[in-house]
């Protein structure tokens, strides 16, 4: 009995060694897949808070919940699934689709650069809603545009995190990888927004806290500080999102073209080397942003040539093909004046 127990407790450690390497395995892979799609994550993080612009304050966090959730849906119910069915049986379309991603990576941070430079009065007449019903439609379709943004971000990386893992790995590796993949960056990534879009709320209720003791004065300069730096906060991230898209999408192409463009690749690679050289004090960040720019540079030529592409040929043919819905006819709520 004694030695059937000794023997039990040897077989339950043996597995709990074997399961805690294979936690180990998962982890170290998640943190360097994590790593290569911080791109996409950066970018991720600066388009999600638009969509909550304009919003009362009581329906900020339920909102970015929502998208939150429809994130983890995207990521868990959809591409997992598709990623391990694409690396069991087509391995070889995971890089297309990595270009594909890419390429409408580059076109939407082009296209938002053209809007800017050229067309940015043009929803200056935008109102907002004027009652709770238009408030509520208003509210689902920015949810809907949300999570629909992040599934082509989300698609990246997972497809990202999916080409970092060995081909040899068990589908069950590769599940636990990706899901953590997913999680983790959805969790990061709404977890920041949730609190890039509350932080003007916390900056009034310092501002206004009535307090005597010696810090009140400097909490309150805090809080005011936050409430004048949240807008200027969320036009950098919005820069920061479009040049993520960019260098993001140019990378993967650069990286894609390897096999039938060799030079483009190590021309960027040559010159980032040569700029790093130049100034040893500061190697690996020059080199970084060298590569970066170098692929930031292909991003914007591929963006540059989608963009007409999409506006003339491809828009035209998709409204030929789907015309879209009648509008409703607006009703007596709808129309009040206030």
């Amino acid at each position: 009995m004694s030695v059937g127990l000794i023997a039990l407790l040897d077989d339950v450690a043996a597995i709990a060694k074997v399961a805690a390497a294979s936690l180990d395995d998962i982890a170290a892979q998640t943190a360097k897949a994590g790593a290569k799609a911080a791109g996409v994550v950066i970018d991720d993080a600066a388009v999600t808070p638009r969509y909550v612009v304009g919003f009362k304050p009581d329906r900020e966090l339920p909102i970015v919940w929502r998208i939150a959730l429809g994130s983890i849906r995207n990521k868990l119910l959809i591409l997992l699934p598709a990623c391990l069915l694409l690396s069991a049986f087509a391995p070889w379309l995971i890089m297309p689709l990595l270009m594909l991603g890419g390429a409408y990576l580059c076109y939407e941070g082009v296209e938002k650069i053209v809007e800017a430079l050229f067309h940015h009065g043009d929803h200056a007449a935008e109102e907002a809603p004027k009652d709770q019903a238009a408030a509520a439609g208003l509210e689902e379709t920015k949810i809907a545009g949300a999570i629909k943004t992040d599934f082509i971000l989300s698609a990246e990386i997972m497809a990202i995190t999916l080409s970092g893992i060995p081909a040899d790995d068990s589908v069950w590796m590769k599940a636990a990888v990706l899901a953590a993949v997913g999680l983790a960056i959805t969790a990061a990534v709404y977890g920041v927004v949730a609190l890039i879009v509350k932080a003007d709320d916390v900056g009034v209720a310092m501002a206004k806290t009535p307090d005597t003791s010696a810090l009140a004065g400097a909490r309150q300069a805090f809080g005011r500080g936050l409430v004048l730096g949240m807008p200027v906060l969320l036009k950098v991230l919005a820069v920061v999102g479009t040049a993520a898209m960019v260098w993001v999408g140019g990378g993967i192409i650069v990286h894609g073209l390897e096999g039938l463009l060799p030079a483009l690749a190590h021309g960027i690679e040559g010159v980032a080397e040569a700029a790093a050289h130049a100034l040893p004090f500061a190697a690996g960040a020059v080199h970084w942003i060298v590569a970066a720019a170098g692929a930031g540079v292909v991003g914007l030529i591929v963006g540059a040539a989608l963009v007409p592409l999409v506006s003339y040929v491809l828009a035209p043919i998709a409204r030929a093909v789907m015309p879209a819905k009648a509008k409703p006819a607006p009703t007596a709520t709808t129309t009040k004046s206030v």
